[in-house]
């Protein structure tokens, strides 16, 4: 049988001994970050489950969504772009985000250039319908500008088709301390995203606003803010609230296997399958402390594979906005 052998010189010794060791270095600062429980706010903002910013945290419907900045500014991933998000809400569960090519009061007449907003489908987010979207200098021989009827307040199904040029926020734009008139403002909320497409395709820009509750008495008690309102779901499982029940060993947090995607409950002690108690598991999980499955030993020989494994997985992260879930008509804001 054929044998082959590594011939190292002694010039090599020392460059391929210290590149081992750099290796095994780097491995091991990733592996004390990944053996740390989930980061729990970006910021301001508090992250809880079903989100995540580390990777095998939160629900894996979420995955790659969220990303924190080494500024700590939380931002939304999707097909179109990234998105600063003002603010989280997980009793009223929805996210706000600003789109930074939207109109606003420092514009004034001076109409940017504005792109389209997508939202992917393989997640549990949806456009809400708190929504409402300001059009400018729209092409009047292409959509329908003029005033609506009184009747379509409480017949809004009859008045779908026309950009109310008389709407309240035409007249009082929210931050502004100036007020638009005629044709060169009009507000729209169409039940289909198409024609929200369409209007942009015969609009100059417009502007994303929503209407937050504020909970003053009922006559006032929302107030028009300027964003992209979008809600989503909060996955409940039995195994997810096993995971946090306090008296199954402190709580842990809800994450995930990263290879299989299956439910994993992260602890200090370890992953475990249902909650932080789980002894039946412990053995396995005692070699396990860190998210996504990472071995917490590593040989000499085997950090030059993981070095690789870093490069594939920082690659895999950077496209994940890109290509992660499919695009429909369905989802998408224009």
């Amino acid at each position: 049988m054929m044998s082959f052998h590594l011939i190292i010189t002694k010039k090599q010794k020392p460059i391929l001994l210290l590149s081992i060791i750099q290796l095994i270095y780097l491995f091991s600062i990733l592996t004390k970050s990944q053996s740390t429980l989930c980061r729990t706010s970006c910021g301001s903002i508090p992250i809880q489950y079903p989100f995540s910013i580390d990777d095998g945290c939160g629900s894996p419907y979420y995955r790659f969504i969220l990303s924190c900045s080494d500024t700590q500014k939380l931002e939304l991933r999707t097909p179109s772009g990234r998105y600063p998000i003002h603010n989280v809400s997980y009793i009223d569960p929805h996210i706000v985000v600003t789109d930074p090519f939207m109109w606003n009061c420092e514009d004034g007449v001076n109409y940017r250039p504005t792109r389209p907003f997508s939202l992917d489908t393989s997640t549990r987010f949806k456009l809400s319908s708190q929504n409402q979207y300001i059009f400018f200098n729209c092409s009047e021989e292409k959509v329908i500008v003029k005033p609506k009827p009184v009747f379509c307040e409480q017949f809004p199904e009859h008045c779908d088709s026309s950009c109310d040029s008389a709407s309240y926020l035409c007249r009082h734009l929210p931050e502004c301390s100036f007020a638009m008139s005629g044709s060169s403002c009009c507000s729209y909320k169409p039940k289909a995203t198409e024609s929200l497409r369409l209007m942009l395709e015969y609009c100059t820009s417009y502007a994303s606003v929503y209407w937050r509750n504020v909970g003053a008495p009922q006559l006032y008690d929302q107030v028009p803010q300027y964003g992209i309102r979008i809600d989503f779901d909060i996955p409940v499982t039995t195994r997810c609230l096993q995971c946090q029940d306090q008296s199954k060993g402190g709580g842990g947090t809800c994450g995930f296997d990263t290879q299989t995607q299956s439910f994993l409950c992260l602890c200090k002690e370890g992953n475990f399958t249902t909650h932080c108690n789980d002894h039946e598991n412990a053995r396995h999980s005692r070699n396990v402390h860190v998210i996504a499955g990472t071995v917490t030993a590593i040989s000499a020989f085997g950090a030059l594979g993981i070095g690789g494994g870093i490069w594939y997985l920082k690659k895999m992260k950077a496209k994940a906005p890109v290509t992660c879930g499919v695009q429909s008509n369905e989802n998408r804001l224009f």
